[in-house]
């Protein structure tokens, strides 16, 4: 009989065994896992030992969020606990073919690197030595060039000094038919006339049409022709003493052009001798774009040639006024007269030019509206596309979204999850590269619509031209004064 007070204790037929632990030992569960697939290194967000957290978590009394490592210090094998018998299929990420298959894809990528920096080394090289000979060969056209210039220069001051010799020893005195000259004289002024309106109306061309032509040149010559003559039979019924300021002037005008070709030829000469290791060179930035030429060369020959013929009609004019008026007056009527012609011809040929150019404008204009129509088209084409890629993105990022809401261990990266992540990426890259390919057709269809605009425009400023040359100029040259009125006859 117990005593009264004492616990009571309960007595079983079959004692139960003290557990000495809950859950399988550690590494019983780690000798699975032994020779079933490889190791990968976890990215630094995976680093956290997920899995015994959760394991402790449910199976201990006192749960702990120590890390795996730090849990299991101090434990005997006896007390270590056991992992549960699913836990390699959640460890298993990736499979033997994906790792021989990342392996197969990191030497192939090492390959690319290195064939394309070997590619990057060779072109580099080559196109050094391209630059250097391109270099080179530029310096020396420009040494070249340099030489030519110095070599036309010498001719042309050469060619002044003797003319300005010649000049500075004629003189004339103009006594005779006055009243011929008087008559010519007169009868001059009307081509002149004539010229210089055809001069202010082409100054009222348009745009790209304001050009120096053939036909303009010729124009600037007939009335320089008509005032030469004009100025030599103004200089033959002038006194000796115009005749001598007419010298004058000429002689001057070779003068100054005969300095200015000293100190030219002394310029190019200094650069055409420089090399890239003489003294006193230096880099001047920007000088290349400070363009201070007033001339080409063919008005800078123009400009010393019209001097030295100015010179040589005043000195002929001075030294033979007395025996040739009438020769002078020949020739001054056949001068008008031929270039009378030029201009006619440069005219007709300006204006079948013209023409054509006008009839290809309207049929670039026709091709430029019709590719116009087609690129449009592709516009909206490109954009049907890209609005087509809206549904599968939503349904892509719908899916990934629900599969969000996944609960616990569901939520797992499994290859739909992989998949459906790749499919977003590859519709964002698809609707940019569809985006791009807008962008450049509507870049490709702004400057259609810019050279539209621009044919357009070329097309109106012909038919302006057209209508000037035709009609406006070509209708005042259908008559000249004749030849007998030109010598004074009449």
């Amino acid at each position: 009989m117990e005593l009264v007070g004492s616990p009571l204790t309960a007595t079983y037929a079959h004692p139960r065994s003290t557990p000495t632990k809950f859950l399988p030992a550690i590494s019983t569960m780690a000798s699975s896992y032994k020779n079933r697939f490889p190791y990968y290194p976890l990215p630094q967000s995976f680093s956290l030992p997920w899995m015994p957290s959760a394991y402790y978590k449910a199976a201990a009394m006192n749960p702990t969020l120590a890390p795996f490592s730090k849990s299991s210090q101090g434990l005997t094998p006896s007390k270590m606990l056991p992992f549960v018998s699913n836990r390699t299929n959640l460890f298993t990420w990736y499979t033997p073919d994906d790792w021989y298959r990342s392996n197969l894809t990191n030497y192939k990528e090492s390959e690319a690197s290195r064939h394309n920096a070997e590619h990057l080394r060779v072109d580099t090289s080559r196109m050094i030595q391209d630059k250097y000979q391109q270099t080179k060969k530029t310096q020396l056209e420009s040494t070249k060039n340099l030489g030519e210039r110095v070599n036309d220069i010498e001719f042309w001051r050469s060619e002044l000094c003797r003319e300005l010799d010649e000049m500075m020893g004629e003189t004339n005195a103009l006594t005779d038919m006055k009243k011929r000259l008087e008559r010519a004289l007169a009868e001059t002024e009307a081509p002149l006339q004539v010229a210089q309106e055809c001069l202010l109306h082409r100054e009222k061309r348009m745009g790209i049409d304001l050009v120096h032509d053939n036909v303009e040149k010729q124009l600037f010559t007939e009335v320089d022709v008509i005032r030469s003559c004009q100025e030599r039979m103004q200089q033959y019924l002038d006194k000796a003493k115009a005749q001598l300021a007419s010298n004058r002037v000429a002689q001057h005008e070779l003068e100054r052009d005969l300095v200015n070709k000293q100190a030219a030829h002394r310029i190019d000469d200094k650069c055409h001798h420089l090399r890239n290791t003489s003294d006193g060179i230096s880099y001047y930035r920007g000088v290349e774009r400070v363009d201070a030429t007033i001339s080409v060369p063919e008005s800078w020959a123009r400009f010393t040639d019209d001097n030295i013929l100015c010179s040589q009609s005043e000195r002929v004019a001075s030294a033979k006024l007395r025996d040739n008026i009438e020769n002078l007056l020949v020739v001054t009527a056949n001068e008008m007269w031929r270039q009378f012609n030029e201009v006619n011809v440069a005219f007709t040929n300006r204006i079948a030019e013209t023409a054509d150019a006008k009839s290809k404008i309207q049929t670039h204009l026709a091709k430029t509206l019709q590719e116009i129509f087609q690129i449009e088209m592709n516009i909206e084409a490109i954009r049907k596309a890209i609005r087509d890629k809206g549904s599968p993105l939503k349904v892509a990022q719908t899916r990934l979204d629900e599969r969000t809401r996944r609960p616990n261990m569901e939520l797992c990266r499994d290859t739909a999850q992989l998949r459906l992540v790749n499919e977003v990426h590859e519709i964002d890259e698809m609707i940019q590269s569809l985006q791009q390919r807008l962008r450049d057709a509507e870049d490709t269809l702004q400057m259609l619509v810019r050279a539209k605009s621009v044919l357009e425009h070329d097309l109106a400023v012909k038919a302006n031209s057209l209508f000037i040359d035709q009609e406006k100029c070509m209708g005042m040259r259908k008559t000249f004064p004749s030849t007998v009125r030109l010598v004074g006859y009449v």
